[in-house]
């Protein structure tokens, strides 16, 4: 006879597993990993579902601890519950089939996405992986390991922040994050790691992540030189960010 009395000490995984198994759920958890807040509605609407079954699907990411919900007057606003969180919707997604592309549109809403995108706070996909790659050339970033660029090495884990990282800033840091308006020291007085780096999915690569990419990031959406098209993680480089990116980084990235 098979025991099923619970064994206490490991973690869960099979219920985590539950919570995203269905593909509703799966659809707002890819909607919000770029780490904001979205109402109910708009994750309807992602999800392609009405309004009242995505509170039934909200309701339990939430008791699942994977997302927390905040109210505004009559309206909930939904976000993913971490940073840990986020990294492992993005390592799922390393792991998952690709979905066969049905239209135009999700054609091109599949190659903007792999072009540049939010990896919950930070900046991913082609754009990421290219603005880390400069950060390594002009030695504001040093690679310790002997691998070149942001090539990913044997065992990195999938996607997901690394710990253990073969990073540290270079003798250009200083200068290089203060032409960008990046300001180190508000970074390193945040309550997390400076440097973290994940290995993107679409990519595979690594990019840039922890204080400091969250930093780069919001530097970049303060300035103007990054823009989100409408509520997705999807990021639009502007005519000004290319120009930035290209005198200071010498990145050539073409939309």
């Amino acid at each position: 006879m098979t025991d099923r009395r619970p064994l206490y000490g490991y973690s869960d995984i099979a219920a985590v597993g539950a919570l995203l198994a269905d593909a509703t759920r799966a659809r707002m958890m890819i909607g919000l990993a770029d780490g904001r807040a979205l109402p109910a509605s708009v994750l309807a609407a992602e999800a392609g579902v009405a309004a009242s079954t995505a509170s039934e699907h909200l309701a339990r990411l939430v008791e699942g601890g994977l997302l927390t919900v905040e109210r505004s007057g009559r309206h909930r606003y939904y976000r993913i519950a971490n940073a840990q969180v986020g990294a492992a919707i993005e390592a799922l997604a390393v792991l998952a089939p690709t979905r066969p592309v049905r239209s135009l549109r999700e054609s091109t809403r599949a190659a903007a996405l792999r072009r540049a995108r939010s990896c919950y706070d930070h900046l991913a996909g082609r754009l990421g992986v290219a603005v880390t790659e400069a950060l390594l050339e002009r030695q504001a970033l040093t690679r310790t390991d002997g691998v070149a660029g942001t090539a990913r090495a044997q065992g990195d884990p999938i996607s997901a922040p690394m710990t253990d990282h073969p990073y540290r800033l270079g003798p250009n840091a200083e200068p290089l994050f203060a032409e960008l308006g990046v300001d180190l020291g508000a970074a390193r007085d945040r309550r997390r790691p400076l440097l973290r780096f994940c290995v993107d999915w679409s990519e595979q690569r690594h990019h840039l992540s922890g204080a400091l990419g969250a930093a780069v990031l919001t530097r970049m959406e303060s300035a103007g030189w990054v823009e989100r098209p409408g509520t997705r993680r999807t990021l639009r480089l502007t005519d000004s960010g290319a120009r930035v990116l290209d005198r200071v980084l010498g990145v050539e990235f073409a939309e």
